[in-house]
C-alpha cells in the first residue's frame, strides 16, 4: 500500500514542473502526509489548477464519510472491476503530486523500520489517482482521492509487497485526458527501479503529528 508521503517545493517549482497555477495561501509544504487530510492533486476535471482533495476516496453513493478511511488505495489489477472504482477510472484521474514516499519494511515480528523511497535526482513526480465527490448531509461537496497501487519493482520488492503507480511524465497528460481504458490501464505499473532509491528515516515519521523535514533525513539503525 502508499499511506504516507510528501511534497514540499516551492510553489513555483511547482508551477513549472506540471504546468498548473497554484494558490500560495492554500499551498504549504508537507513533510509526512497522511490519509484523511487534504492534499495536492492536479484532477481531470481541472487541469491547470492545483486542487486540494481529501485523501481517502468517498465514492458518490456512500452513505458516510468514514468509507474513505479504508480506501485510500486502489489496486491496479482490479480497479476496472471495483464498483467504488470502476466509474472514477473512466471518468475521474488526477495527479497525486510528491517528491518522496514513505514505507515500512518488517524486520521482525516486534520490528518495523520506515524507508524514504525517492527519485535518484531528486525531481517531482505524480503517482496515478482516482477521485470522487461525496454530499454529505449539511450539502456541503467532499472531493476525495485514492492513489493506485501495484506490484513492487526490485528496489520496493526488499521493503514491500506494493508500491504507487508512479506515471512516467511523458504519461501524465494521458492520465488525465485519455478515454481509452485499455491504455489508461497499461499504464499501470511498476517504475523502473534505475531511477529510484531508498534509505532509512526517523522513526519520527511513524506519527503524522511530526510534519517536519526532520522526517525525511537519512538515519542508521544498528540491525
Amino acid at each position: 500500500m502508499c499511506g504516507r508521503f510528501s511534497f514540499s517545493p516551492l510553489a513555483k517549482i511547482i508551477e513549472d514542473r506540471f504546468d498548473v497555477k497554484v494558490d500560495s495561501t492554500r499551498y504549504k509544504p508537507r513533510y509526512n502526509i497522511a490519509p484523511t487530510q487534504n492534499l495536492t492533486v492536479i484532477s481531470n476535471q481541472n487541469p491547470g489548477e492545483l486542487s486540494f482533495f481529501r485523501w481517502g476516496l468517498i465514492p458518490f453513493w456512500a452513505k458516510d464519510i468514514s468509507i474513505g478511511n479504508k480506501m485510500i488505495n486502489a489496486k491496479a489489477e482490479t480497479i476496472a472491476e471495483k464498483p467504488s472504482f470502476k466509474n472514477s477510472l473512466k471518468h475521474k484521474r488526477c495527479l497525486v503530486l510528491s517528491d518522496g514516499f514513505y514505507e515500512w519494511k518488517t524486520i521482525s515480528p516486534k520490528e518495523k523500520i520506515p524507508y524514504r523511497i525517492t527519485f535518484r535526482d531528486n525531481s517531482l513526480f505524480a503517482m496515478a489517482g482516482i477521485w470522487d465527490s461525496w454530499k454529505n448531509e449539511e450539502g456541503n461537496m467532499i472531493n476525495s482521492f485514492a492513489i493506485i497501487t501495484t506490484t513492487p519493482n526490485k528496489l520496493m520488492e526488499n521493503i514491500h509487497p506494493r508500491m504507487p503507480v508512479i506515471l512516467d511524465r511523458k504519461d501524465e497528460k494521458s492520465w488525465l485526458n485519455s478515454d481509452d481504458t485499455v491504455q489508461l490501464q497499461s499504464l499501470l505499473k511498476p517504475y523502473p527501479v534505475e531511477e529510484m532509491t531508498a534509505f532509512p528515516v526517523s522513526k519520527l515519521v511513524n506519527s503524522p503529528a511530526n510534519d517536519s523535514p526532520e522526517v525525511m533525513n537519512p538515519v542508521q539503525y544498528l540491525l
